[in-house]
């Protein structure tokens, strides 16, 4: 029998494979991308009674190939927080959905294995930007408020990393990321030991104070949006940025939007918690849009689509 894990590689997809290796330490074929590779099951070439893991990917967007698996006689466990859809029902699959927006992927891994490495659910959570979450994952191991902040830097680091059109925009491919981080069960001794890391958080650092040197190009009490210059520390950044928006900026929707080297925009979105249109029905107006409640994106605007995306999103997140 062969074993595939399949998962995104941001923080909350290697955490949470990271969390269920400590668990169950088995070999694996791995398969992962960067934040906005999506349709990683369609590279999954399995077979009748081998067996596959999914992280932090829509299923949704891989409704096809999944199917495609379950008829092969392939095993499929699906942990993931992102718009489903409809779930398929067969007996080969262990579904784990929890489409709320009130918890990321590596939280529903912390359920699953009854909180027994908790620590990387906290640095997920942190990484992907469910900060109250965090916090409340954090409360009962006894973290103090300095330990906190090296594991929201840690979340945040291997976060921002997934971001990128092309693998040459990242500063460490997700698949040694997540062997860099799968060596190390103390996410304290990862800091210490790994100049990989120390240098993402650097490299985080420096590309937020760029971007917000930037004016941004709509702004209103309700939302804003932003437009990045052409550049690979543009796209790595975008997330981030996003996500430093949210929480400099709450209770607004936020549009950032990065050029690609092809032509056109990639895109991300923050809306506000309990606001009359989510981030990811937003996209969803838009092709290549996706997501989940509090913050989706798209994959690529087509640039004479500017003017039409940003009316758009001042017309779903008006003033009140």
């Amino acid at each position: 029998m062969r074993r595939f894990d399949v998962f995104n590689g941001d923080a909350d997809g290697i955490c949470a494979l990271h969390q269920l290796r400590l668990a169950e330490p088995v070999h694996a074929e791995i398969v992962t991308g960067l934040k906005h590779d999506i349709a990683l099951l369609e590279r999954v070439d399995a077979a009748a009674g081998d067996a596959v893991t999914v992280l932090d990917v829509s299923l949704d967007r891989n409704r096809t190939a999944l199917v495609r698996l379950l008829q092969r006689g392939v095993s499929v466990r699906y942990f993931d927080h992102h718009r489903a859809g409809d779930i398929p029902l067969h007996a080969g699959l262990e579904a784990h959905i929890d489409a709320s927006g009130l918890a990321c992927t590596s939280e529903l891994v912390d359920r699953y294995l009854g909180g027994r490495f908790r620590i990387w659910a906290v640095v997920a959570s942190f990484g992907d930007n469910f900060r109250e979450a965090a916090l409340r994952l954090a409360a009962p191991l006894g973290l103090d408020g300095p330990q906190l902040g090296r594991l929201e830097s840690l979340g945040q680091g291997l976060n921002y990393n997934a971001y990128g059109f092309a693998r040459d925009d990242v500063l460490v491919q997700p698949e040694e990321l997540y062997r860099i981080v799968s060596g190390h069960a103390d996410p304290f001794e990862l800091l210490e030991r790994e100049p990989a890391i120390a240098r993402l958080e650097s490299e985080r650092r420096a590309d937020l104070a760029r971007a917000t040197a930037i004016q941004p190009v709509r702004v209103s009490p309700a939302h804003e949006a932003w437009v990045l210059p052409d550049a690979r520390w543009s796209r790595r950044v975008m997330g981030t940025f996003a996500n430093w928006l949210v929480t400099e900026r709450p209770g607004r929707a936020h549009a950032v939007l990065a050029p690609l080297p092809p032509g056109g925009y990639t895109v991300s979105i923050r809306a506000p918690v309990g606001c009359a249109t989510s981030a990811v029905d937003f996209c969803r107006t838009f092709p290549g849009g996706g997501g989940r409640v509090t913050a989706a994106g798209i994959e690529c605007l087509a640039s004479e689509r500017i003017d039409e995306f940003l009316a758009a999103f001042a017309a779903a997140y008006p003033a009140s």
